[in-house]
Parts: C-alpha cells; sequence; structure tokens
C-alpha cells in the first residue's frame, strides 16, 4: 500500500502553517514551524507568484496532507463527493472526517492521524464489533468505534485515557473514555469540521 515517507514537518513548512502531523511536538517549541517559519528548499524563502491556480493547487495539497490522503485516493474521494448531491465541497470534507483513522484520532485515542492509522492496522480497533483494520473505512451514522479488550492496557490506549477530555471532540463524535468506546451521533456537517480547508478552491482545481 502507497504511503508518503518523507518527513512530516517538511509539509507544515511547505503549507507555511501547523498541520499538527505529529502529535505534541506541534505544539512545542521544537516544532519546525517555529524555527524556520518559511517552505522547505533551497527557493524556500522566495515570494512565488500566488496565482489563482497555485492557490487552489496549494489548498488541495493541504487538505491531502492533514488527512494523510495521496494524490488517486484523494482524486477518488473528489469524483464520489462530486456523484453525492448537495455542495461538493463539504461532501468532500465529510467523506475525509468519516475515515476511521480520522475518528480515532478526533476522538483522542490517538496523538496524530499517523499514530491512528498504525493502531487501526496493527488490529487494535473494532467497528460494531469487528476488527477493521483498514485506516481509509468510513464510519456511517449510529457506528460504534471501540478498543479491543485485549489491547485496552496497551501504553497508547493508557494515555489516551489519562488525557481524556484535554482535545475538543468534535459535536457528531460521542465518546466514553472508561471504555474506549467512540459513538457515531451522526455524520459530520461543514459546521462541525474545523479543518483550516478553503474547499471550495479545491472544487475550482478540479472544475477545471
Amino acid at each position: 500500500m502507497a504511503r508518503y515517507t518523507g518527513a512530516d514537518c517538511k509539509l507544515c513548512r511547505r503549507e507555511k502553517m501547523k498541520l499538527f502531523l505529529k502529535g505534541s511536538k506541534c505544539e512545542g517549541p521544537k516544532c519546525p514551524i517555529e524555527i524556520r517559519p518559511y517552505p522547505p528548499g533551497e527557493h524556500g524563502r522566495g515570494r512565488p507568484k500566488e496565482t489563482e491556480y497555485l492557490l487552489q493547487l496549494r489548498e488541495k495539497q493541504k487538505a491531502k496532507r492533514i488527512y494523510g490522503v495521496l494524490e488517486r485516493q484523494f482524486s477518488n474521494y473528489y469524483v464520489e463527493a462530486n456523484r453525492q448531491g448537495g455542495k461538493t465541497g463539504e461532501n468532500l470534507l465529510t467523506l475525509l472526517e468519516r475515515r476511521l483513522d480520522n475518528v480515532v484520532y478526533r476522538a483522542g485515542f490517538a496523538k496524530s492521524r499517523d499514530m491512528a492509522r498504525q493502531l487501526i492496522r496493527h488490529g487494535h480497533i473494532r467497528v460494531n464489533g469487528k476488527k477493521v483494520d483498514i485506516p481509509s473505512a468510513l464510519v456511517g451514522e449510529a457506528d460504534i468505534v471501540d478498543v479491543k479488550s485485549k489491547s485496552l492496557e496497551m501504553t497508547p490506549f493508557q494515555v489516551a485515557k489519562a488525557e481524556a477530555g484535554d482535545r475538543p471532540v468534535p459535536a457528531w463524535l460521542g465518546v466514553d473514555s472508561e471504555k474506549m468506546r467512540i459513538l457515531v451521533h451522526s455524520l459530520p456537517v461543514r459546521q462541525q469540521i474545523d479543518a483550516p480547508v478553503q474547499e471550495q478552491l479545491i472544487v475550482e482545481l478540479y472544475s477545471k
């Protein structure tokens, strides 16, 4: 399975904002974007002309990097979002939010989406009582996501339980930190998604 294997901090620097890809490291003074708040590379400090296309492209890249999705998969999400009724951009963000790795991260069970993907791939997460090891699996309304009983004593989940409440949980999810269980109350709507993405720019890019 293809995945990005480069340095996550370079992605934040390229977008010139924190994408919170490294968990707690992003919140401390050692975050590279605090030290070098300009894009990586030889020409990082230059000022490229911000054309309409560049703005649209950067917004798409930002969304991909926040959710940890590669190009082909992101394009497939856009096709599915466009096929659905309503606003394509909002449909796109809803699909990305419904990914299992994002749900585990949003609930506070993992420090980052990368960590959530690892926990899922190693078989520690269940959906409606069945093990699911595919991070891109989409949750639906009334689904129950929880941690396998044999995995509850693992350090990551003990830390998550101890730090429950430190990070806000979106309203479309209900979290029982004692049982390490997540209830999907409803599908997310745009007002409940705090991703710093201007989805209309992405739609304009794909509409060309």
